[in-house]
């Protein structure tokens, strides 16, 4: 797990904080590679939530839109 701290922080911008998206936990900005999230592990676990559909874009399926799309070419 790679905690960050804000020990050099970039002298050309401020150290920016900010919570992580999954455990909320305070981290930086700046010298962040997991960024916006505090360690891997926080970003695996929210690739998983993407992966196993937990994460939803609001829409309609592509499956309807298909139908939809087959349909108004067999009225045509």
């Amino acid at each position: 797990m790679s905690a960050v701290s804000a020990e050099n922080p970039s002298k050309d911008q401020p150290t920016r904080e900010l919570l992580c998206p999954v455990c909320r936990r305070a981290t930086f900005w700046n010298g962040n590679p997991d960024r916006p999230f505090c360690s891997e592990r926080c970003k695996l676990i929210d690739l998983g939530a993407w992966i196993s559909e937990d994460y939803r874009v609001p829409g309609e399926s592509a499956q309807s839109a298909m139908a939809d799309d087959r349909n108004a070419d067999d009225e045509h």
